[in-house]
C-alpha cells in the first residue's frame, strides 16, 4: 500500500497553547493558505501545462501544503505549495537545483517538473507552487537485513554530489537560529507555564552551551544534505528507496541525514550506524568523529521543533495534528526530555 496520508486541513478553532499569547502570533502571514481551494490547486496542474482530471488527495505535510493530482491520461502528481515568507524565491530555487543534480546522476529523489514557460517554481494564485512526479513506495522497514546498508549507498551518493559546491541561499545548522532563538521566542511569548520557564530557561542554556561546544569539534560544516531524512521522508519499493521532501535541505555535518533513521540504546544505534556507513563509504568517506554529534543534533532539533510548532499555532492545521502540545503534561515531560540530553551532551 502506497504512503498517501489524507490531511484535515479544516478545524475547529483553537486558543494559543500560552499563558499570554502575544498580537504578534496573529499576523497575517501566520493563516497563509485559507484562501488555498480546489480552483488553486487543479489549475496549478494547468499553469505547469497539464490536464487535471478534477480529483486531487491532500497529503501529509504542515509545512507547507501538498496534494496529489489525478491527470487526465497520465500518472498522477504532487503539487507543494510553499509556505510564504518561510524560504526566498532562490532558496526554493537552490533546492530545486540540488534535487536536479541528484536525479542527473540517478539518484532516486523527487525532482521537480519544468513548466511550459521555463522554471520550477511558478508564481499562481497568490501562492508559489512547484509540481513532482508522484513516487511510489511503502513505509521504509528499517529493520530488515541489508535494508540500512542499502540506505546508505543512497545517502553516499547523495552527499558526495553535496561536496560539490556549497549551498549558497540555503541555511547551515546553527546553533543561535535553530537553538536560541527557539528558546527565546517560547520565552517572550509566555508559551510555558511558569512552573517550568526558569528550568527550561537554565536547561536549555546550559544544553545550547554544550552543542556548541561539539559543533566546534567538527571542522567540515559545508556538506549539502537532505536535511530532514527520517524515514517519513523515505519510500521503499523493489527498486529500493526513494528520497522525497528536501524542504529543509541544508548545510551540515553528514551525521544530520543518520541520526533520525537510527533508535534505541547507543549501543545499537551505534550497530545500526555501522551498517548505515557500511554502504555509504561505497561511494564516500564518513568521519567517526561525527559520531560524538549524534545526541547535540537530536537535542538541537527537539528545541526547534518545540517552537516551530508555536510559531504554527495560528495555522488550523496545527491544533489538529499536535493536540498535546501547550499542555502542563507537554511541557513537564519536554523539559524533562531536555534534562536528559543536557546529560548526555555534556557528560
Amino acid at each position: 500500500m502506497e504512503i498517501e496520508t489524507l490531511a484535515i486541513l479544516h478545524v475547529r478553532a483553537t486558543l494559543l497553547p500560552g499563558r499570554n499569547a502575544a498580537s504578534t502570533l496573529t499576523a497575517p502571514d501566520q493563516t497563509p493558505f485559507s484562501g488555498l481551494g480546489p480552483d488553486q490547486i487543479l489549475s496549478a496542474a494547468e499553469a505547469f501545462g497539464l490536464e487535471p482530471d478534477g480529483r486531487f488527495i491532500a497529503l501529509n505535510s504542515y509545512e507547507n501544503r501538498v496534494y496529489q493530482i489525478g491527470l487526465e491520461g497520465a500518472r498522477p502528481v504532487v503539487a507543494k505549495f510553499y509556505r510564504p515568507q518561510r524560504w526566498s524565491d532562490e532558496a526554493i530555487l537552490e533546492e530545486h537545483a540540488f534535487a536536479q543534480e541528484l536525479g542527473e546522476q540517478e539518484i532516486p529523489v523527487a525532482v521537480p517538473l519544468e513548466a511550459p514557460q521555463g522554471g520550477t517554481l511558478l508564481h499562481h494564485a497568490g501562492f508559489r507552487v512547484a509540481l513532482f512526479p508522484r513516487l511510489a513506495g511503502d513505509w521504509p522497514d528499517l529493520d530488515r537485513p541489508g535494508r540500512l546498508a542499502w540506505l546508505g549507498r543512497f545517502l553516499g551518493r547523495i552527499h558526495a554530489v553535496g561536496r560539490v559546491r556549497p549551498f549558497r541561499h540555503r541555511p547551515r545548522i546553527d546553533v543561535n537560529e535553530m537553538g536560541r532563538e527557539s528558546a527565546a521566542f517560547l520565552l517572550e511569548n509566555d508559551f510555558l507555564p511558569l512552573e517550568h520557564e526558569r528550568a527550561y530557561r537554565d536547561i536549555t542554556g546550559s544544553l545550547l552551551d554544550a552543542i556548541d561546544h561539539h559543533m566546534a569539534t567538527i571542522d567540515h560544516f559545508s556538506i549539502r544534505l537532505h536535511g530532514d531524512c527520517h524515514p517519513g521522508n523515505v519510500l521503499w519499493s523493489d527498486s529500493g528507496p526513494a528520497f522525497v521532501d528536501l524542504d529543509d535541505c541544508r548545510a551540515g555535518p553528514a551525521v544530520q541525514d543518520f541520526w533520525m533513521l537510527v533508535s534505541g540504546e547507543p549501543w545499537e544505534q551505534r550497530s545500526q550506524l555501522e551498517d548505515l556507513v557500511q554502504g555509504y563509504e561505497v561511494f564516500t568517506e564518513f568521519d567517526w568523529r561525527e559520531f560524538e554529534l549524534m545526541e547535540p543534533l537530536r537535542s538541537l532539533r527537539m528545541v526547534y521543533y518545540a517552537a516551530w510548532i508555536a510559531r504554527r499555532w495560528i495555522d488550523p492545521a496545527f491544533p489538529q495534528g499536535f493536540p498535546w502540545f501547550g499542555t502542563h503534561g507537554y511541557w513537564r515531560d519536554h523539559v524533562d526530555d531536555l534534562r536528559r540530553q543536557l546529560e548526555l551532551v555534556a557528560g
